[in-house]
C-alpha cells in the first residue's frame, strides 16, 4: 500500500511526484471541493452562525476518486499551501472524505529538500487558521448576501456590495472627488545658470562649463517650497539681483550610498509587476502561482521579507559568479517586515534555487511567466549585493542677501543598481573653489502651479490597501478584479482607476447609510480581529456576533428608510415599438435606453455615443485628408483600453499604448 498525498493543483502535484519514490501517490483536489452554496445564504445566524457546507457538482467526481485512493493507502498526507486558505482546504478534504488522522505537512518552496524535511515534521490541522479562514467567508457572505438585494431594490439588479471591494471603491472615488475640489495654488522658482569663467576667458580644456543654481536663501533664511508666490515677487527678486555678483560660499563633498529594496512580498510584487511589466494584479498573481507550482519561486502569499540561510548563502555564490567578489557582502544583509498585521508566511518571495538563473530556464517558460521570474530573481539577488555608491557635491552661492544651491550626483560604483536598474538621475558639476566667482548668464523665474493628488494605479491602491491594514496578501488581487468586474471603476487610457456613475451611485449610498461597511478603520479592525482568530486569541463566533447584529438590524431599518432610487432620465425619442417615450437608465453595466411603458413594453438599446480622441490623425491611413481617419481610444470586450482607426475596418490600426508615447 502507497501513501497518499492531497495537494490543490495537478502542476503541484507533478512537482512534488518528481522527487518522491513509488511509495508514494500524489494528487490533486483541484482547489476547494466544499463551498457555501451559491443559490442560497448558507449560515445558520440562529445558530451560531454555523455554515452548511456543499460539495459542488464540478467537484463530486473528484471526491469520489479520493475517496477510492484514501481506501487504499495506508496514510494520507494533505500537502495544501501554508496559509488559511489552504489550512482550510485540508479541512474540508478531512471532513469530505472522511479521514481519520492524516497527516498535515507545510512547506514554503517545493523542492527535493523542503518536501522531504516536510514529511519528517508533520504536524495536525490548526484549527485557528481553519476558524480565520471561515469567520472571513461567512463574513464576506453575510455582507454580500444581505446587503446586495438591498441595492438591487433601491437602485438596479446586479449590484453587489462587499466587506472590502466597497472601502476599495470608497478610496478610488474619494480621491476623484479630492481632485474635483482641488484648487491649484501658484508659486515660482528662481534658478540661475552660471558659468565658471567668462566667455572670453576659457578654461584650458576650451570649454564654457556652465551649471544651474536653484534659488534657496534670503537673508539667511531658508525659503520653502510657496515663499514666492506669483510673477510680481518673482520680479522684485530679479530686481533685487540685478549686477549682484555671484560667489561660491560653500563646497561640501561626500560620498552616499543607496541601499536596495528588500525582496519581494505579496504587495511588492504585485506594485513592482504593474509598474515594471504592466501586469494587472491578477495576472501576477496567476504567473507567480505557476513558477512556485513548477517549485521555481517560493510562496508567493507572503507579507514577510525574512530569507533562509540556505538562500542567503546561494545567493552570495551566485554573485560571487556572475558578478564578482566586489559585489557581494561579508554578512547578509536581513530585513524585517514593516507592513501592518504581518503575518502567515515564513519567507519573502525569491527563487527556489538562485542558481537557476533567468536566462538557464528562458526556453522552459512562456515571455510573461520568464518576465516575472526574471523580476524575483533580480530583486532577490541584489538584495544581497553592496550598496551603489556615489560621489554627491553640494555648492552653496550666495549673491548680495540671497544663497543659491547647486548639487551634482555621480556614481561611483553600481552595486546592487547593476542587476536591478533603478531610477536615478547623473548630474555633474563642473571642479569649483570656495570664494570663486561665477558669471551669470542667465536668472530665470519658472512658473508652477500644486498638482492635484494622482489617481490611484493597481500598484498604488494595493500600496494603500496595505498600509490601511484591510484585507491580506490573497485578497489584494481578487478585490481589485472584482471591482472593475462589478463596474465600480474602470482603467482610462493612463491605466488609472476611475469611479463610473454606478460605482458612485453605489457608494454614496453605502457611505450615508452603512458608514461601518466602507469605514477604513473599521475593516482594518476587523482584519485585526481575523488575526487574532488565527493566533487563537479570540473565538471566531463572538467576532461575527459583534458585527452581524448591529449590521442586521441597521439593514432591516433602511429597508424601510430608503426610498427606492430613480435616476431615468427623459430624452425626445420615441419608443419605435410602443410609441411611448424613451428615457435613459443605468445598470450594472452604464447607461442604456428603455422604454418607459415598462413592464409592458421591454424595448431597451444601447445609447449611441461618439467616440473618444486623442486629437492625432491615424499613422497608418493615406496622408489624403478624405482618407486619413483619427486615433480615438476603444476599449475590448473585457474593458482593456486600446487605441485604433475611426476609419476601421477600412484601416486595422490598433495599438495598446498611446501613439504619442510611442
Amino acid at each position: 500500500m502507497t501513501k497518499l498525498i492531497i495537494v490543490e493543483s495537478p502542476t503541484k502535484a507533478r512537482t512534488i511526484s518528481r522527487f518522491l519514490s513509488g511509495d508514494f501517490k500524489v494528487e490533486s483536489s483541484y482547489g476547494h471541493i466544499r463551498d457555501l452554496p451559491k443559490s442560497k445564504l448558507g449560515i445558520d445566524v440562529e445558530k451560531d452562525f454555523e455554515p452548511k457546507y456543499v460539495i459542488p457538482t464540478k467537484s463530486r467526481k473528484k471526491v469520489n476518486e479520493l475517496k477510492k485512493e484514501a481506501e487504499k493507502a495506508k496514510e494520507i498526507i494533505l500537502a495544501t499551501d501554508e496559509d488559511r486558505e489552504g489550512e482550510a482546504i485540508s479541512w474540508h478534504l478531512t471532513n469530505a472524505l472522511d479521514l481519520k488522522n492524516p497527516k498535515r505537512i507545510i512547506f514554503h518552496e517545493i523542492t527535493e529538500k523542503a518536501i522531504k524535511e516536510a514529511l519528517k515534521n508533520p504536524r495536525e490541522i490548526d484549527l485557528n487558521l481553519v476558524d480565520a479562514q471561515q469567520a472571513r467567508r461567512i463574513l464576506d457572505r453575510l455582507v454580500g448576501y444581505e446587503l446586495s438585494p438591498f441595492l438591487w431594490k433601491k437602485f438596479f439588479k446586479g449590484l453587489s456590495a462587499g466587506r472590502v471591494q466597497s472601502v476599495a471603491v470608497r478610496l478610488i472615488v474619494d480621491r476623484e472627488r479630492e481632485i474635483e475640489n482641488f484648487i491649484p495654488q501658484e508659486f515660482w522658482s528662481i534658478v540661475a545658470l552660471l558659468s565658471t569663467c567668462h566667455v572670453d576667458v576659457p578654461r584650458q580644456r576650451g570649454t564654457l562649463e556652465s551649471f544651474e543654481a536653484k534659488l534657496i536663501k534670503k537673508d539667511n533664511k531658508l525659503l520653502d517650497k510657496f515663499a514666492v508666490k506669483n510673477k510680481g515677487e518673482a520680479d522684485e527678486i530679479l530686481k533685487d539681483l540685478n549686477g549682484a555678483e555671484y560667489k561660491v560660499e560653500k563646497i561640501e563633498k561626500k560620498e552616499t550610498k543607496r541601499n536596495p529594496n528588500p525582496p519581494f512580498t505579496t504587495s511588492t510584487l504585485q506594485q513592482e509587476a504593474v509598474n515594471k511589466l504592466h501586469f494587472s494584479a491578477k495576472q501576477t498573481m496567476m504567473f507567480a502561482q505557476q513558477l512556485y507550482e513548477n517549485g521555481l519561486i517560493t510562496y508567493m502569499r507572503t507579507d514577510s521579507v525574512n530569507l533562509s540561510e540556505d538562500s542567503l548563502k546561494s545567493g552570495k555564490k551566485v554573485i560571487d559568479k556572475n558578478f564578482g567578489k566586489e559585489f557581494s557582502l561579508s554578512e547578509p544583509r536581513r530585513f524585517k517586515t514593516k507592513s501592518k498585521g504581518a503575518q502567515e508566511a515564513h519567507e519573502a518571495i525569491r527563487p527556489a534555487n538562485p542558481e537557476k538563473t533567468p536566462d538557464k530556464l528562458k526556453k522552459d517558460l512562456d515571455s510573461k511567466q520568464y518576465k516575472l521570474y526574471d523580476l524575483i530573481w533580480r530583486r532577490f539577488i541584489a538584495c544581497q549585493m553592496k550598496e551603489a555608491v556615489f560621489d554627491s557635491t553640494t555648492v552653496d552661492i550666495e549673491a548680495k542677501n540671497y544663497g543659491f544651491r547647486a548639487t551634482g550626483q555621480v556614481l561611483k560604483f553600481e552595486g546592487w543598481l547593476k542587476v536591478y536598474p533603478s531610477a536615478f538621475s547623473e548630474n555633474d558639476l563642473p571642479e569649483l573653489k570656495e570664494k570663486e566667482e561665477l558669471k551669470l548668464i542667465k536668472l530665470a523665474p519658472n512658473q508652477h502651479f500644486t498638482e492635484p493628488p494622482p489617481r490611484y494605479t493597481e500598484a498604488s491602491l494595493v500600496k494603500t490597501l496595505e498600509e490601511y491594514g484591510i484585507g491580506r496578501p490573497s485578497t489584494y488581487a481578487p478585490t481589485i478584479s472584482t471591482i472593475q468586474t462589478r463596474n465600480y471603476v474602470a482603467k482610462n487610457e493612463h491605466r488609472k482607476f476611475c469611479p463610473t456613475e454606478t460605482g458612485i451611485m453605489v457608494n454614496d449610498l453605502l457611505v450615508k447609510h452603512f458608514p461601518k461597511i466602507v469605514d477604513v478603520g473599521f475593516t482594518a479592525k476587523m482584519e485585526e480581529d481575523l488575526d487574532e482568530i488565527a493566533e487563537g486569541k479570540k473565538k471566531w463566533v463572538p467576532v461575527i456576533k459583534e458585527f452581524y447584529e448591529p449590521f442586521h438590524k441597521n439593514l432591516e431599518e433602511k429597508y424601510e428608510q430608503v426610498e427606492k432610487q430613480n435616476h431615468d432620465e427623459e430624452t425626445e425619442e420615441v419608443c419605435e415599438k410602443c410609441g411611448k417615450p424613451m428615457v435613459i437608465k443605468h445598470g450594472r453595466f452604464g447607461k442604456f435606453m428603455a422604454c418607459s411603458g415598462f413592464p409592458e413594453c421591454r424595448n431597451t438599446k444601447n445609447i449611441k455615443q461618439e467616440p473618444e480622441t486623442i486629437g492625432m490623425k491615424c499613422p497608418k491611413c493615406p496622408p489624403e485628408a478624405d482618407k486619413q481617419g483619427e486615433v480615438i481610444i476603444k476599449k475590448t470586450k473585457k474593458g482593456r483600453i486600446f487605441y485604433g482607426c475611426s476609419k476601421y475596418p477600412a484601416c486595422d490600426f490598433a495599438s495598446w499604448k498611446n501613439p504619442y508615447e510611442q
